[in-house]
């Protein structure tokens, strides 16, 4: 696309953030036939469709890479209005994040970066998956992702961060109730488990049990797993060492099976913009993870 317009960029950046056109006016202070003029401009300079009408309204591929662009040139305007000494705007970035670091380590990267606050950060809770399919097409800068992660040719650069450690929990209440005669396979067949992720518990009670099959648990969000059924003698279940070390010093937690644990390693993916905003957002992130996490 030649001559792109940067007004009309800016509406569809918009209508994507705010998920319709008559919310995107309201939020640009223009009328919603504007708007409408303003995408469809965009869409005929482009020769193809940029958003899918409907609730919410939705980007087409190379509306959300139009809006990635959009948002990084934002990024890049506000670093030359710190160089040219101009009032510093407040340029907007997205960031996924998976559950446990979130309930761990990543809040404690936030006071250095928001305080000044020099960005406006956007982070939503995402699985591995998600958080890579985010990235990988533009809707985020950068996620924390787990598994193992090989760089891809024009694709996000890929650090590692560390390995997020889970042991399998449970309050002594529950522990003398289902397991008085220790984590076996017997007791396991009998007792609820809280999951989080079916694959990590099938593949620890593999590790420890030799088992495969069924098992009775329940599935929920990992907060949801720790406040509720964990804490609450509910449930039995695997949970970051990170964030229950305390519980397990004060015995309000019981480790069930001592010698056993998951290593999950955490990578930073995040793509090579390089402006003060981006720059010390992933330094202070991997700086972070590293200081929390075992190393990788």
């Amino acid at each position: 696309m030649d001559n792109l317009d940067y007004r009309a960029l800016a509406v569809l950046d918009a209508v994507v953030s705010q998920g319709s056109f008559e919310k995107a006016a309201l939020a640009l202070g223009i009328s919603q036939s504007a708007v409408s003029q303003r995408i469809k401009a965009l869409e005929d300079a482009a020769g193809r469709l940029l958003i899918v009408r409907g609730q919410p309204a939705v980007p087409t591929g190379l509306g959300q890479r139009l809006v990635s662009h959009h948002r990084n040139v934002k990024l890049m305007e506000a670093s030359l209005d710190i160089d040219l000494g101009n009032k510093i705007s407040m340029p907007e970035i997205s960031l996924a994040v998976d559950a446990a670091s979130l309930a761990t380590w990543f809040p404690l990267s936030l006071p250095p970066l928001l305080s000044p606050p020099r960005c406006q950060l956007h982070v939503q809770q995402a699985a591995p998956e998600m958080a890579l399919h985010l990235v990988r097409e533009g809707s985020v800068f950068a996620c924390v992702a787990a598994g193992t992660a090989e760089p891809q040719a024009n694709g996000p650069q890929v650090t590692p961060l560390g390995r997020m450690r889970y042991v399998c929990v449970a309050t002594k209440v529950f522990a003398n109730h289902w397991f008085g005669d220790g984590f076996i396979a017997d007791a396991v067949q009998l007792a609820p488990a809280v999951v989080s992720d079916r694959d990590m518990m099938n593949g620890f009670l593999q590790q420890v049990l030799g088992m495969r099959g069924s098992y009775p648990h329940h599935t929920l969000p990992l907060s949801a797993a720790s406040n509720e059924c964990i804490f609450g003698s509910l449930a039995y279940g695997l949970m970051p060492l990170a964030q229950v070390s305390s519980a397990l010093a004060d015995e309000r937690l019981v480790d069930l099976a001592p010698d056993f644990y998951v290593d999950v390693p955490l990578h930073w993916h995040a793509w090579n913009l390089d402006t003060p905003f981006t720059r010390a957002l992933s330094e202070q992130i991997i700086a972070t993870a590293r200081r929390y996490l075992l190393p990788a």
